[in-house]
């Protein structure tokens, strides 16, 4: 790994402000990394991927932020390192549910990761004694907020450990140049009844920060 990475660039998409600051601190300001505010939302977040990538050249793209976690699988506090990133809300509805728009021969809503990566990066973050899981990582464009969306999301994606709002808008910048992607997420709340006040951002961006830094040691 480190013959591999030791003089590559990195690109990393946040969605806001803070998450970028936590990344930075993890990473150490290692010059092999670019972190970039992508926006709320994947139209945003593939908009000032493209841009950033057609600008210089990269090797890998990482989207990394805070999340929602599906109860049981992510708990809050832990990191989801994505298996798949996949468009949960792309489709359509039809008297018989909703159907993928991979069902309706449309292209795919599913965007495969760098699988070696993924499962290095889970590990290191294991071994750096923060729970994490490698599995895959909804992005939806608005977010979940009661007991019957959950059910409907799980039932679509049974194995899905954790939602955001950008993955798959950075991946599709990162698929258009042919570029590896990677996503990250610390889980600041679970999936389900909106309920702020149960929130916790400020533990999630601290284990963003750790992540960050075990992301910096795999890509040695």
């Amino acid at each position: 790994m480190e013959a591999q990475w030791k003089e590559r660039r990195v690109l990393v998409v946040t969605s806001v402000e803070a998450e970028r600051e936590a990344v930075w601190r993890g990473l150490q300001a290692d010059s092999r990394f670019e972190v970039i505010i992508g926006g709320v939302g994947p139209m945003s977040a593939a908009a000032r991927t493209a841009r950033e990538l057609a600008s210089q050249p990269y090797d890998l793209v990482v989207c990394a932020g805070i999340c929602g976690g599906f109860v049981g699988r992510a708990d809050v506090g832990s990191i989801v390192v994505a298996s798949e990133i996949i468009c949960a809300d792309l489709g359509a509805e039809t008297p018989n549910g909703y159907m993928s728009v991979d069902e309706l021969g449309f292209g795919s809503a599913r965007i495969s990761v760098d699988s070696d990566l993924s499962g290095s990066l889970t590990a290191a973050v294991k071994k750096a004694g923060i729970p994490a899981v490698c599995a895959p990582v909804l992005t939806l464009s608005t977010v979940t907020g009661t007991a019957q969306t959950t059910a409907e999301l799980l039932a679509r994606v049974p194995t899905a450990a954790a939602e955001a709002m950008e993955g798959f808008g950075v991946a599709t910048a990162a698929l258009d140049f042919g570029l590896p992607i990677v996503e990250l997420r610390a889980v600041s709340n679970a999936i389900g009844p909106r309920d702020k006040s149960a929130w916790r951002i400020k533990e999630a961006l601290s284990a963003l920060e750790q992540a960050s830094s075990a992301l910096r040691e795999v890509l040695r």
